[in-house]
Order: C-alpha cells, then structure tokens, then sequence
C-alpha cells in the first residue's frame, strides 16, 4: 500500500476495526508518515479496581468497560486545543491506564484508534462526533484470530487460556464492532499491509 493520503481538513481520524485488525500498528504508521499523534481509547478503559467494584473485570474491553464520556470530552478538548494537551495512554502490561502519558502539540493530525468509534448508542455517538472521519480496517479473519491470540499469550496468558478469552470476549466485540463498519467513511483491508510499505 502506498503512502495514504489524509484528507484535507481531517486533524482528527478515528480508526476501527476489531480486535486484532491492526488498528494500533497502522495507526502508529500513520501518525509517523504525516507528523502527528495517536491517542488510542485504550487510554480510557476503567482502571482494574473499578472494573472488579462493577462486575466487568471478565469482559474487560467490552462497551462498557471504558469511560465513552471520559474519552469524549478528551477528544474535545483535543480538537479545541490552542497549545498543548495531554492525553492518556495505556499499560498493556499492567491492563491499566497511563493517566497524563501522550502530550499532544497544539497542530498537526491526530489519529485515535478504538473499537468502537462507529458503535451506534448515545455515548459512543458522542465520540464519533468529536472526529472529522472514521476509517474501519479490517484483515484476513485467521490472520486476526492468531493475531490475537499472540497477543494475549505475550501479555501473560496460556495459550488455552488466550483461545478462551477471544472466544468468549473479543468475538462477541467484533461482532459489534463489524456490525457497526457500514457508517465508517472508508473501509480499508490491510491483510497484505505491512508498516513502511
């Protein structure tokens, strides 16, 4: 794929897709290419101690697991940004967020990436109207599948435990999450993308 061009007047591009798509790696390769900043929603899932006092831990990265409102006004505050603004960022690690951890300049594009930036409910929509265009990016689904499951085996699950976690977690959220792809403004498919070519 070659260099892609950001249209003009678009300082703040949400992209989507599901867990696994790519989303973080093409953003981060888009943000590099034209001199901006990513700002993903994962900054925004609810720390592990309120995720436990509501009863989410075990569908953590479902709707409901993240601060839509808290991410919202962040996006906001983004686009009417004069200097400055700082954002957070996310601990994949320690599955916490990073309050304070992107500092945002106050030019230049800013790309967000999440799941469910095109979800239509009223909390989500709020996100969505914070951002000038949403891209929804998508791959091959074994490629994803195995993606994913890398991913959770990198971050300290068995792989069992990793196959049973997509199964009953990520799935249902790419459901969603595709369901909602036909209000995106540009639909991508990065199966044979890779970062720098």
């Amino acid at each position: 794929m070659s260099r892609i061009r950001i249209p003009a007047g678009v300082r703040l591009l949400g992209i989507t897709g599901a867990p696994g798509a790519g989303k973080s790696t093409f953003a981060a390769a888009l943000a590099v290419e034209h001199g901006g900043v990513v700002v993903p929603m994962d900054g925004f899932h609810f720390p592990q101690a309120e995720l436990v006092r509501r009863g989410l831990r075990d569908v953590m990265g479902a709707p409901d697991t993240f601060d839509a409102e808290g991410y919202a006004a962040q996006l906001s505050a983004i686009r009417l940004r004069s200097g400055w603004v700082s954002a957070p960022g996310f601990d994949r690690t320690n599955e916490e967020p990073v309050a304070g951890a992107i500092g945002v300049p106050p030019h230049g594009l800013v790309v967000t990436e999440g799941n469910y930036l095109l979800l239509d409910e009223p909390r989500w929509r709020a996100v969505r109207e914070q951002v000038d265009a949403v891209w929804h990016v998508r791959v091959d689904e074994e490629l994803r599948l195995e993606r994913l499951v890398a991913r959770h085996v990198e971050f300290g699950k068995t792989p069992d435990e990793a196959r049973a976690w997509v199964a009953r977690v990520d799935q249902p959220n790419a459901v969603l999450i595709e369901a909602a792809s036909s209000r995106a403004d540009l639909v991508l498919d990065l199966t044979d993308w890779r970062p720098g070519r």
